[in-house]
């Protein structure tokens, strides 16, 4: 099924890009994309998804279909990603009619494959926890206990991740990964002061950008809550992380927005936990907090324009995510999102809100805000009691 789209740019527009994926990333890019007057395509996963909402040229279809991405990037001049599961085949195929994949297949592997992101990390010199690919739980008990069991590929957001403290633990882990054809990679469990991320821009060209290093908070898998920049990190260690960060954007070749995701360990060093190839949830204070957001930015690399400024508008920026009440899930609606404006806008005229157009369901993110200033206190307490008060779940509003 397609919406009516325009074939390409019209004489004296820009070169139309195409977005692979329906969810707030794409349509958080599609702001800037106004504002600078870069059209945008995108192929959703459906006509009434978060960035359909507010991105005119719409594809609906399938992001495993190659022929429903033919659909979606014909006249096209670029194509990014608002996920990393687009096939690896489909992306060279895409290439070969001649569109400007970004991050191209070759980079985007090791946004999608953990132990090809291990291996190939470990080969450059990159801190990363100990690790190895296992395949029964033997491996496992020979690796050690406790560890960090993975899928190494199709997790996100704490899925296919499985903190293993005895033999039995590891089953789940194998189960999922027999069922999907994928392999199981164990990782030391890091005793950690932190996790901090690196968040870095790379244009075809080879101009690169490193946004200030920040702190996030994850439960479960899910990131609550950002500090821009991380709060007493050392200047040294601040600049080492943004020196890997760079170092693994332009060895693996990556065009656009990546985020390194770190472990602090408690005797001062980093570890490369993850990476993602597009913008990510630890930059969305960017959008209030840096003199050019991430989602700009991103644009701007994948199509080889200048990139903007990433410095910080404000000395501390607060992002938390909205995320559906876990309290009660079994209980009544606690109604709109829209219906939290009245309060958090006036209680706060200087916070900044950004809704997805989800629906609120137990511990979904719907959301998130974003509070800035001089004092780092009030910067937490002001967006913290905001997420909460929208979420309808103030209780945990200073956790």
């Amino acid at each position: 099924m397609a919406l009516p789209a325009t074939p390409g740019p019209a004489p004296g527009r820009a070169p139309r890009t195409a977005v692979i994926g329906g969810g707030q990333l794409a349509r958080m890019m599609a702001t800037p994309a106004a504002e600078l007057a870069l059209p945008l395509r995108l192929l959703a996963e459906g006509p009434d998804v978060s960035a359909a909402q507010v991105i005119a040229d719409v594809v609906v279809g399938d992001h495993t279909d190659l022929a429903d991405l033919r659909r979606a990037t014909e006249g096209c001049a670029v194509v990014t990603f608002d996920h990393e599961h687009v096939p690896t085949e489909h992306l060279r195929a895409l290439e070969a009619d001649g569109v400007a994949v970004r991050p191209g297949p070759d980079a985007l592997v090791h946004a999608q494959d953990k132990v090809v992101m291990r291996e190939r990390l470990t080969a450059l010199g990159v801190p990363c926890p100990r690790h190895v690919v296992v395949t029964e739980v033997a491996d496992v008990e020979a690796f050690g206990l406790p560890c960090v069991l993975k899928t190494s590929r199709g997790g996100y957001d704490g899925k296919g991740v499985w903190v293993v403290r005895a033999p039995e633990d590891a089953a789940e882990a194998f189960a999922t990964a027999a069922a999907s054809g994928v392999r199981v990679l164990a990782e030391e469990l890091v005793d950690f002061r932190r996790e901090l991320s690196a968040l870095v821009v790379r244009s075809p060209s080879g101009q690169a950008a490193a946004y200030p290093v920040v702190a996030s908070v994850q439960r479960d898998g899910i990131c609550h809550e950002v500090v821009a920049p991380a709060p007493d990190l050392a200047p040294e260690l601040s600049e080492h992380a943004q020196e890997v960060a760079l170092r693994v954007a332009g060895e693996l070749g990556v065009v656009g927005i990546l985020a390194v995701e770190l472990f602090e360990t408690r005797d001062g060093r980093i570890l490369v936990n993850e990476l993602a190839m597009r913008p990510h949830n630890t930059g969305h204070w960017t959008q209030d907090g840096a003199v050019t957001s991430q989602f700009e930015n991103h644009l701007r690399a994948v199509l080889d324009l200048p990139l903007g400024s990433p410095s910080p508008r404000e000395r501390w920026t607060v992002m938390v995510n909205v995320l559906g009440s876990t309290q009660d899930p079994d209980g009544p609606d606690v109604g709109r999102l829209y219906d939290g404006y009245p309060h958090a806008l006036a209680r706060d005229p200087r916070l900044r809100v950004h809704l997805y157009g989800k629906d609120l369901r137990p511990g979904r993110k719907v959301g998130h805000v974003n509070a800035f200033g001089d004092d780092l206190e009030d910067c937490l307490e002001r967006a913290r009691h905001a997420a909460a008060w929208f979420a309808g779940d103030l209780g945990n509003e200073s956790e």
